[in-house]
């Protein structure tokens, strides 16, 4: 998860876009050199990992290494895992996490929706997660920008330019380079999907790729389909307030410090007052003693904890959006069943013998991998709304659906924001007789939650991630009359301390 995950644990939406481009060939605008067939099955078998500590037998493939983006000494690492059956048929779905500066195989692969879930002990042992993204997709992980886990630059320079703008270039240039390494996943169907900050990076991602497709050769071409966020950062204002809201209304901070933010915060304004930071400070310090990400349940008491001391190292990212400055409780983990989930990634992906198995740190990078990158201290760019991004890949042509990285409150502001008519007002659907959730049909969009899913769906709600994810990607759209939500919905509770509810929110747009 990312920095920007400042979200609680009852609100996930998720954000499914997709739409048609014509595949017409037009005039080449990039070039690059073509590497033989000989040479992409080199680099492939080069990049396959075997004997990986602690992997339980599988029968699928997966491959990780680096990918240059630049060729002063700029590359990326990524992480590949081919779809569990019939990889041949199935589309291409690269992941991000967010921060800025945070890892995707920390985060989505080691703890949420990859194969392979770390778990302690004093030997490396890995866990088969049956709920992996790789039962519907060929699964594409990467580490991005550079500074984030084990993707690294020559260039210190670098990471002082790094912004919104030069990793959705860098992404960009790593899939154009990647698919001449795997060039049979190019005429897939490829979609993008990530959370938090993420809801910088896919929108921007998709766009960049968007207008770069209107003038590139079949060569480069890439099969754009669609995007889906989860806990996306998409807009400065109503995120911000509705975290305050939402707060409020659950107890979590005292009556003085909602109306003293109230009254001194316009989060209209990009730039925030003295106090009104000062303000906000206190109140993300609320959260150094209670997981953000689940109220509800225990946090790590782990004595050497890497997840326990991630909300105490105060840290900042100078220039990026006000809501992600402060670094310290945003790249907290959301706890779910094992609080202390980020200590066994940490550990896992620090063996020298893991990095070997996955072809990492090569460079030998003078500090340890950590789930969110301690070197990157500016944010060069990072609009406060990505609103208008969204907004005009909407007008390209796009379906799209919204998962929204923030409380329930801070979905509805935004959804109020973009204007849209409803049509069909608040209404509970049914699981087996009993209220699975409620939802509410906009003009191109469905908002619905679900009881008994924590912040993550794929951490609280596996199974249900794992067919929403299906369900979108077989159809190539986010229509849920195949789940019959007014009467029988397929999707299954999931049973939880019965003394303790949860909320997920989950929307869909469809042009």
């Amino acid at each position: 998860m990312a920095l920007s995950s400042l979200i609680f644990p009852l609100n996930i939406l998720l954000l499914l876009l997709t739409f048609s481009i014509s595949t017409q060939t037009l005039a080449a605008r990039f070039h690059h050199h073509e590497p033989s067939a000989h040479q992409q099955q080199q680099q492939q078998k080069a990049d396959q990992v075997s004997g990986l500590p602690g992997q339980p037998p599988v029968s699928f493939k997966h491959f990780a290494g680096y990918v240059t983006v630049k060729t002063h000494g700029r590359a990326l690492f990524y992480w590949f895992f081919e779809a569990i059956n019939n990889p041949q048929d199935k589309p291409l779905l690269l992941w991000l996490n967010g921060g800025p500066g945070c890892s995707s195989i920390g985060y989505g692969e080691t703890e949420e929706l990859g194969p392979f879930f770390p778990q302690k002990g004093s030997e490396p042992k890995l866990k088969f997660n049956p709920y992996t993204w790789n039962n519907a997709a060929n699964l594409l992980f990467l580490e991005s920008p550079v500074g984030v886990g084990f993707s690294y630059t020559n260039t210190s320079e670098d990471i002082s330019q790094l912004g919104d703008k030069i990793t959705a270039e860098d992404s960009y240039n790593f899939l154009i380079n990647w698919f001449q390494r795997f060039p049979q996943y190019k005429s897939h169907d490829f979609y993008i999907a990530g959370e938090s900050y993420a809801g910088h990076y896919v929108p921007q991602l998709s766009e960049l790729i968007f207008d770069r497709n209107q003038n590139l050769s079949k060569e480069n071409y890439i099969n754009f389909k669609g995007f889906m966020i989860g806990n996306a950062a998409i807009d400065d204002e109503t995120d911000q307030k509705g975290l305050i809201d939402y707060a409020w209304h659950h107890a979590v901070i005292s009556d003085r410090l909602y109306q003293d933010i109230k009254n001194e915060c316009d989060f209209s304004e990009q730039n925030l007052s003295r106090l009104c930071k000062k303000l906000m400070d206190e109140y993300f310090d609320v959260y150094d003693i209670i997981d953000m990400y689940s109220l509800y349940t225990p946090t790590c008491l782990s004595n050497n904890s890497n997840a326990a001391t991630a909300t105490r190292q105060s840290r900042t990212i100078q220039g990026s959006p006000t809501l992600f400055s402060r670094l310290d409780v945003r790249h907290k983990r959301p706890a779910g069943y094992d609080p202390c989930a980020s200590d066994y990634s940490y550990v896992y992906l620090n063996r020298p013998d893991v990095q070997k198995a996955l072809h990492a740190n090569v460079t030998k990078i003078p500090y340890p991998w950590t789930h969110c990158s301690d070197n990157i201290t500016f944010w060069k760019d990072a609009p406060p709304s990505i609103l208008p991004v969204i907004g005009k890949l909407v007008a390209s042509g796009l379906r799209w659906g919204y998962d929204g990285r923030l409380p329930v409150t801070s979905t509805r502001y935004a959804l109020k924001k973009l204007g849209l008519k409803i049509n069909e007002d608040w209404t509970p659907w049914y699981n087996n007789k009993q209220v699975g959730g409620w939802r509410v049909a906009y003009d191109g969009l469905m908002f619905v939650t679900i009881r008994g899913a924590g912040h993550e769906v794929p951490q609280f709600a596996p199974k249900q991630a794992l067919l929403l994810v299906e369900h979108f990607l077989a159809t190539g759209h986010s229509h849920l009359n195949h789940f019959n939500f007014s009467h029988s919905p397929s999707l299954p509770l999931l049973h939880v301390n019965k003394n303790t509810t949860f909320y997920d929110s989950l929307e869909f747009v469809e042009s």
